[in-house]
């Protein structure tokens, strides 16, 4: 039976948000809702509590980003007034009649600057919308995109600017952090991710949804990139998979979410875990994230690190250029995309 329940969202592109079957998940595709581990929470670092022990903050982030691939941290650094400016702004973006909006929607991968919307492949190959739209645009360096950022809302070409070089300062802060948790040199991440790394954000907008069982905000997937920096605005609806099960990730306040991702994995030849992850909407409250990646150049050659293969844990994928991942990633366009695994040896 069709169900057509209208929300007063509508897309960039002026079409409404309503549950019909665009949207309607298979049924064996749908998220079961109260199938969700209790047993288990992501881990929560406390990035300021270990100031007079660095060896310590190693240790935790390297126990975690190898059994979990996600975790939260507070005292972060990164401004509290940013992280709500930023998010505020962003929320006002989206609250914009779609006509305003239409200006950054596009089909066109190659835009740096664009309104997107997500979708799913069923074994029919008959396409099914997620429950979100999705800004997405480069965060570094800013001086080289500013200009191409929304003037409405005013505030935001400048506080989205301030943000992103507070979440640079941390993001290398993390990744020197997880090198040394490999017995490494502390730039040694850097270094094989490559010079002029690509820096682009995902702000993530999921309105109510009348029956939540049905679709999903944003499909299981792994992050494609080396890392990931993750605000919520409070409202629940992350969850990553741990020992077999979904579990919710709880929001925190004046919290990042951190996510491994596939790269990362690959330099680490599996020892850290890229995890799945998916966005499940509710019925009442708009939920908003924003996501800023740090991923390769399409030249760089991505591998497992010498220094963490022998003979008696040799390599278990092979070298490969990021563009070549990159166009695994778009064949497997719509689908559960398992893109590091097409890599393994």
């Amino acid at each position: 039976m069709e169900v057509k329940k209208i929300v007063p969202f509508r897309f960039a592109n002026n079409t409404a948000l309503c549950l019909s079957p665009e949207f309607i998940l298979p049924e064996e595709k749908r998220p079961c809702l109260c199938d969700v581990s209790s047993m288990h929470s992501v881990p929560i670092i406390d990035l300021k509590g270990y100031d007079e022990c660095e060896h310590g903050l190693v240790q935790k982030i390297s126990e975690v980003s190898q059994q979990w691939g996600m975790f939260q941290v507070i005292n972060h650094g990164v401004s509290p007034d940013l992280c709500r400016g930023v998010l505020a702004a962003l929320l006002e973006f989206f609250q914009l009649p779609p006509e305003e909006r239409s200006i950054f929607f596009t089909k066109d991968h190659s835009e740096p600057v664009k309104i997107l919307n997500y979708y799913f492949n069923g074994s029919d190959q008959k396409k099914v919308a997620m429950w979100s739209e999705t800004f997405t645009h480069p965060w570094h360096p800013t001086e080289d995109f500013k200009h191409y950022l929304p003037t409405n809302p005013p505030q935001y070409r400048d506080v989205f600017a301030a943000y992103a070089k507070e979440a640079g300062t941390l993001m290398n802060r993390l990744l020197s952090l997880m090198s040394q948790g490999l017995g490494l040199e502390e730039g040694s991440l850097v270094r094989r991710l490559g010079a002029n790394p690509n820096f682009y954000s995902h702000a993530n907008y999921y309105p109510p949804c009348p029956e939540p069982e049905l679709t999903m905000g944003l499909n299981e997937h792994n992050d494609i990139t080396a890392l990931t920096i993750l605000q919520l605005n409070g409202v629940p609806g992350l969850q990553v998979e741990y020992d077999g099960k979904w579990v919710p990730v709880d929001p925190v306040p004046d919290a990042f979410v951190i996510i491994v991702a596939d790269q990362i994995q690959v330099l680490s030849n599996g020892r850290y875990k890229s995890p799945a992850h998916r966005a499940v909407t509710n019925r009442w409250l708009s939920r908003l994230s924003l996501a800023m990646f740090y991923a390769p150049n399409d030249e760089v050659v991505i591998g497992p690190m010498e220094e963490l293969t022998d003979e008696e844990l040799p390599p278990i994928y092979r070298n490969y250029r990021h563009k070549e991942y990159m166009e695994e990633f778009y064949r497997q366009q719509g689908k559960r995309r398992r893109v590091k695994e097409a890599f393994e040896l």
